[in-house]
C-alpha cells in the first residue's frame, strides 16, 4: 500500500470531509510519533503496539567472501513491538 492509498483508507476511516486532511492526520501522527522517539520516550497504543527506541551496540564484522572489514558504531534505532488485538486480528485473516 503506498502512502496515496493509505491516505484514502484513512479518509474513509476516519470520515475526514477531504484527502488533505487526512494527509495533514497521517503526516501528523508520523511527526508526532517521530518527535517522541528522537527524545527517547516511548508511545503506546493499547491494542496496536508500542514505538520505542533501543541502544544498539558498536560491531565489527567481515564483509562474507572477502578479506574486507566493517565497523559499525554504536547507535539508538526505533522499534515496534506489536500489540495483541493487532496480532490477533493479522491473525484471524485466512
Amino acid at each position: 500500500m503506498t502512502k496515496a492509498e493509505f491516505v484514502e483508507l484513512v479518509q474513509k476511516n476516519g470520515e475526514f470531509e477531504s484527502k488533505a486532511a487526512a494527509e495533514r492526520a497521517v503526516k501528523a501522527f508520523i511527526a508526532s510519533v517521530t518527535e517522541a522517539l528522537v527524545k527517547k520516550e516511548t508511545v503506546s497504543l493499547v491494542g496496536f503496539g508500542t514505538f520505542s527506541t533501543v541502544a544498539v551496540a558498536a560491531k565489527s564484522g567481515t564483509v562474507p567472501g572477502t578479506n574486507k572489514t566493517y565497523k559499525k558504531p554504536a547507535h539508538t534505532a526505533p522499534k515496534f513491538k506489536i500489540g495483541k488485538t493487532l496480532k490477533d486480528a493479522v491473525a484471524a485473516v485466512k
